[in-house]
């Protein structure tokens, strides 16, 4: 299917379904996608079209980021800790707890107000699998509240919306050169 056919929500339910695909082969330290991987994917994304399966909660997302060492979810520094939106504040009317994330002073500094994936393409590294998720879950709310899954990612451009839909990745590396959370 041609990238200007393709739906808003096809294009979102495909990227989040390769991040389950790189998290299942991550928790097995697999060095490549097997059968099983792909599986995973096909499963999800198929469910997700279909709405016969949901999004993990935030609520997954929070109790991870409670339990794990105080790091920039973004380069996995311990100095100058401060939180970022995920998505801007700038960007975005409604300010909730989900869209924060703990980033160094450095990291928060360079990103300004640049959307996240734009951000991570001119860092040239990929951001760990957890923080892609939660990118990728605030976009899909945002979308689903406004009505924006059905149309065609051609015509997005017509909306002023407060993320890079073209830059979501199509595909991800290896397993063994991503990592799930710093």
């Amino acid at each position: 299917m041609k990238n200007e056919k393709l739906l808003v929500k096809e294009r979102l339910f495909w990227a989040y379904a390769n991040l389950a695909m790189a998290h299942s082969a991550i928790d097995k330290n697999q060095t490549h996608y097997n059968t099983v991987n792909y599986m995973i994917r096909a499963k999800l994304y198929k469910g997700l079209m279909e709405n016969r399966i949901n999004l993990g909660t935030f609520f997954d997302d929070e109790k991870i980021k409670l339990n794990v060492e105080k790091k920039c979810n973004y380069c996995g520094s311990t100095k100058q800790l401060s939180y970022d939106h995920v998505i801007p504040k700038s960007k975005l009317v409604l300010d909730k707890s989900d869209n924060l994330l703990i980033i160094c002073q450095k990291c928060n500094s360079s990103k300004k107000d640049l959307d996240l994936l734009e951000w991570m393409n001119k860092q040239d590294y990929i951001l760990p699998i957890l923080v892609l998720r939660r990118y990728l879950k605030l976009v899909i709310e945002y979308c689903s509240y406004n009505d924006l899954m059905e149309e065609k990612i051609s015509d997005i451009t017509k909306y002023d919306i407060p993320f890079r839909l073209d830059l979501l990745p199509k595909s991800l590396p290896k397993p063994n050169e991503l990592i799930l959370h710093y």
